[in-house]
């Protein structure tokens, strides 16, 4: 499976029913700018679609945005439904898999402002909305994770960043429940880990359940996680204990796959990740430049499980394009070593299709392989769109074979 990946709330835009819109717009905010408009993809999907099919892709990986299928608590969207059913026939139409996340870091604005995922009361609705979803759309579904990368609060919380904005994200948290008459407003990109991990979990294995039972038991559901290529930076590397806070529960938790989502190694010390290592390239993310992460992170995952493997996530923020045709000529070949080494890896989808709004730092990063044009939103494809896609079609060739 070849492909590439988008998520609807950055880069649909006008996602005003969603928790983090909340977080936008008020001070202090964590976000460097709203996302607005993001890049419009919301019209302009059925190009979009279009275009990834043309690259070579046989794979297109989106989500579903909870807040625009209920905006509010049991209001359902059918036109909403109806949009997002249009997404998957024409993914379909142009003979790619859909793979589908249904929660990709956004929730409705009321389900965080009953509390979200720091209380167990939050399982039933994700369970419904898993439900409906798959009732009205799972005829069309490929693969399905039911959450995005919810073990990144235990990932960051080894981090310095995690510390140095601990403030600012608890103002913000209190400003937007202000905003919103909430004692407990809470976004799951907000939340506490250790609180939310065990509740996301039963939500996730509910899901599990239903979304199986309204496919037939044909379509894969797993979760995607945030894996790094965790390496001892320190004799006394405090590895386990992090595999434990941020990776271990959840791919133990019931499912039919693990998606890794992986842009670089981390340095572990006794108790917290340590510094980058000076003289190191630097994406735009402030991440080292290591491509070959990728390998030891689904090496990770593998020692842990033999549950099949998809690389949901993978790719490098630079504005310089031939660094991305770089980095994918030393990601991909490690996928294909996994591989040979007998480990079950059954696909790779890039991160991302295009330029989008990347959370926390805006606009700024460019990871996609389509450029997008702020005022008029065309796209442009980069020579690495091309690149990406002459391997999709062909294999790798002889010189990148590991």
């Amino acid at each position: 499976m070849w492909g590439s990946a988008g998520a609807a709330y950055q880069i649909e835009g006008g996602n005003v029913a969603s928790d983090l819109w909340v977080v936008e717009h008020v001070q202090p905010t964590i976000f460097r700018e709203a996302s607005g408009d993001a890049v419009d993809a919301y019209h302009r999907v059925f190009d979009d679609i279009a275009l990834a099919a043309s690259l070579g892709f046989n794979a297109h990986r989106f989500s579903i945005e909870w807040s625009r299928i209920e905006p509010e608590k049991g209001q359902i969207s059918l036109a909403a439904i109806a949009y997002y059913r249009r997404v998957l026939e024409a993914i379909r139409s142009h003979g790619m898999t859909p793979v589908v996340t249904l929660h990709h870091f956004t929730s409705p604005r009321w389900f965080a402002a009953a509390g979200g995922f720091e209380t167990r009361d939050g399982i039933e609705p994700f369970v419904r909305y898993a439900e409906i979803v798959s009732r009205h759309l799972g005829d069309l579904f490929g693969v399905v994770a039911t959450f995005n990368e919810p073990n990144l609060g235990g990932l960051m919380s080894w981090g310095s960043l995690s510390k140095q904005i601990r403030p600012i994200v608890q103002a913000s948290r209190a400003s937007a429940a202000r905003a919103v008459n909430s004692d407990k407003f809470a976004p799951l990109v907000l939340g506490d880990f250790r609180i939310q991990t065990p509740i996301i979990i039963e939500a996730h294995e509910r899901a599990y359940d239903v979304i199986r039972r309204e496919t037939g038991g044909r379509t894969p559901v797993g979760l995607t996680i945030a894996v790094n290529d965790e390496r001892a930076g320190t004799p006394d590397a405090g590895l386990d204990a992090k595999l434990e806070d941020a990776v271990l529960p959840w791919v133990r938790a019931r499912g039919d796959f693990i998606g890794v989502q992986n842009y670089t190694y981390a340095l572990v010390g006794k108790d917290a990740d340590l510094p980058n290592p000076e003289g190191v390239e630097l994406t735009q993310m402030n991440y080292p430049f290591a491509p070959e992460a990728l390998e030891g992170a689904i090496r990770l995952v593998a020692r842990h499980t033999d549950k099949p493997i998809y690389v949901t996530e993978n790719g490098v923020a630079t504005e310089d394009d031939a660094r991305r045709v770089a980095f994918i000529d030393r990601a991909v070949p490690a996928v294909f070593a996994c591989m040979r080494d007998g480990i079950d890896v059954r696909g790779y989808i890039h991160w991302s299709f295009l330029d989008n709004w990347e959370w926390f730092a805006g606009f700024g990063p460019k990871f996609g392989l389509v450029a997008v044009d702020r005022t008029t939103f065309e796209r442009t494809p980069k020579p690495s769109a091309a690149h990406l896609g002459r391997l999709a079609r062909g294999g790798l060739p002889g010189d990148l074979r590991p």
